[in-house]
């Protein structure tokens, strides 16, 4: 039993470093296909927003160890296009706070990449 351990964990170690590589590729591929986009200003209205709050704990052990805990966001907007196309962009938090449902403006995006929206008078 104890023989079959190393080949468990070089298994193990060759799929965690295949999908940390996977990642990685696919980040590289979606900021070069961005950036190869034309940017846009089209007529959309705010159609719906989302977040995900994702957090983590780490615990220390006995009465010395420190605890540890980290949470983060990621906010969502959903726009409509005078084509009745929906589009959702990942925004910051300050872009997510200023957006409400329905405002209508010109929305800037290249890509998946969203560069901002302006509101119409």
């Amino acid at each position: 039993m104890f023989n079959v351990m190393p080949g468990f964990m070089m298994i193990f170690f060759v799929l965690v470093f295949g999908i940390v590589i996977f990642g990685i590729v696919k980040g590289i591929g979606q900021w070069k296909y961005n950036n190869t986009q034309p940017v846009l200003d089209i007529t959309a209205k705010v159609t719906g927003k989302r977040t995900n709050t994702s957090s983590s704990f780490h615990g220390g052990v006995g009465e010395t160890g420190t605890h540890h805990s980290h949470s983060s966001t990621t906010y969502y907007v959903t726009f409509e296009v005078e084509s009745g196309d929906r589009m959702e962009f990942m925004v910051n938090g300050r872009e997510y706070g200023l957006l409400a449902d329905n405002d209508s403006g010109m929305l800037r995006f290249q890509g998946t990449r969203f560069l901002g929206f302006t509101r119409s008078k």
